[in-house]
């Protein structure tokens, strides 16, 4: 299996399937290159976390909420492909529009 491997863990009992869904397809969009997987694992508990391989990436309890795309697609790049250009997004990061 292609690396790296992203792992999107969401509570079923709050029902954030489609967010999870959502932020899985924006990955893959953005990512298409360097993602070999994408996994979706439900759980329960209030839990929504998104992991690549073993680092972690964002946690909803740890992190506060559920992160903005941006936010997450630069988190993401910065451990895949350091060098990937993300267009606006890292625009808006650096304070320029």
């Amino acid at each position: 299996m292609p690396s790296p491997r992203i792992v999107i863990t969401y509570c079923t009992q709050c029902r954030w399937l489609l967010r999870a869904q959502w932020y899985a397809g924006e990955l893959l969009q953005s990512f298409e290159a360097e993602i070999g997987e994408v996994a979706l694992v439900p759980a329960t508990g209030g839990v929504f976390r998104i992991d690549v391989d073993d680092a972690h990436v964002w946690n909803r309890k740890r992190d506060g909420g559920f992160p903005d795309i941006a936010e997450l697609k630069r988190r993401v790049r910065d451990l895949i492909a350091p060098g990937k250009s993300l267009g606006h997004s890292d625009r808006v990061a650096d304070g320029s529009r």
